[in-house]
């Protein structure tokens, strides 16, 4: 598999590993590609948990038995070089005495001498190889720079400052290869340490990016339920107080809760009140046959009852309600009633602007 990278919003790097080989060469799709950030995680602490004090103690004593394993195949090849040695030579003291007159005896003589020369030549390349890829003992220097790696590596690995180059280096160090196939929500990814370990990992598939920042469900509901009684702006308070977040992580504002409901398709607060039979502002001023600017007004000295529906305080009402009578006019203060002018065709409904504004 070969290795791409990509930067989350933070700037952090990401691998992603692709199976592509096959499709090169054929113009098919990817075998599978995986996002890396879980499977790394996964392997590295792998590597960090087998490299315990006893797991190192354990490793030096097996490298020492295979240190003694590894003198004693020395001392067999080297026999096995001295045989060979005595055949060549005893094969040569033959050759010299015979006479030279026996020429078919000579000839045969000869060719068993070269025979023992070339295993001779095996042997001692058989040797040589063996030499160099043989374990060699470590020295107690040695020995105790791999004991202060149970505590230096971790450190090492968890320091912000190491680079990544670092990082890699240290894994090619300790991990043979890694095998990874994707199979629904699972990665499994098996392990083939230096020492011959393997280990099998069962790793969760990253998240996407829209189900990483997807509203928790539980999130969810708790609007849909505050929609019921409340507005956006009250509905967004509340959540805000409670420490909720949307997806991204930031904290809700009205126009972020606008667009998450009619995405979800969770009705608003306007519109519940409107699917239980409640009037606009329009609607209850043309059954009651006024102006909405005394429908405001009424609704401002509680003549008639309504609910808010958003931040700028616009309303809906509550049907079959009656038109005020005269008496509501004696709860207004009675500055309110000089300023203000009547009119016999209004039935006492006032046509001044409230100075509060829309209500």
């Amino acid at each position: 598999m070969t290795v791409s990278y990509h930067k989350r919003c933070n700037g952090e790097p990401q691998p992603d590993y692709h199976c592509s080989r096959e499709g090169i060469a054929t113009g098919t799709p990817p075998c599978q590609t995986i996002c890396g950030a879980g499977v790394d995680a996964a392997v590295a602490k792998l590597v960090l948990e087998q490299l315990t004090p006893l797991a190192i103690q354990t490793a030096l004593a097996v490298s020492s038995e295979l240190a003694q394993r590894a003198a004693d195949a020395d001392r067999i090849r080297q026999m096995g070089v001295k045989r060979a040695e005595h055949a060549a030579e005893a094969a040569r003291r033959r050759y010299l005495a015979v006479d030279p007159t026996n020429r078919l005896v000579v000839d045969q003589l000869e060719a068993d001498w070269n025979n023992k020369l070339r295993e001779l030549a095996d042997a001692r390349d058989e040797y040589e190889r063996a030499t160099q890829a043989g374990n060699r003992p470590l020295t107690d220097q040695q020995q105790a720079q791999i004991r202060a790696l149970t505590t230096d590596l971790p450190a090492l690995w968890a320091n912000p400052a190491t680079p990544m180059r670092e990082r890699k280096r240290l894994i090619r160090l300790l991990v043979t290869d890694v095998t990874l196939n994707k199979t629904g929500d699972q990665i499994a990814a098996h392990v083939r340490l230096s020492g011959g370990q393997q280990h099998t990992l069962q790793v969760p598939r990253p998240l996407r990016a829209w189900e990483a920042h997807t509203t928790p469900p539980t999130t969810i509901k708790l609007i849909d339920q505050l929609l019921n009684d409340h507005t956006y702006d009250e509905t967004v308070e509340i959540l805000n107080h409670k420490r909720l977040t949307g997806g991204w992580g930031h904290p809700f504002t009205v126009v972020s809760l606008t667009q998450l409901c009619k995405h979800r398709g969770i009705p608003s607060h306007q519109q519940r009140l409107r699917a239980a039979g409640m009037l606009t502002l329009d609607e209850i001023a043309a059954q009651l046959g006024v102006t909405a600017q005394t429908i405001k007004i009424w609704q401002r000295r509680g003549d008639i009852t309504g609910r808010r529906i958003d931040g700028r305080r616009a309303h809906l009402y509550h049907p079959g309600q009656n038109r005020p009578s005269d008496g509501s006019q004696r709860h207004k203060p009675a500055a309110a009633r000089h300023h203000h002018h009547r009119s016999p065709a209004t039935d006492g409904i006032t046509t001044t602007t409230s100075p509060g504004g829309a209500v």
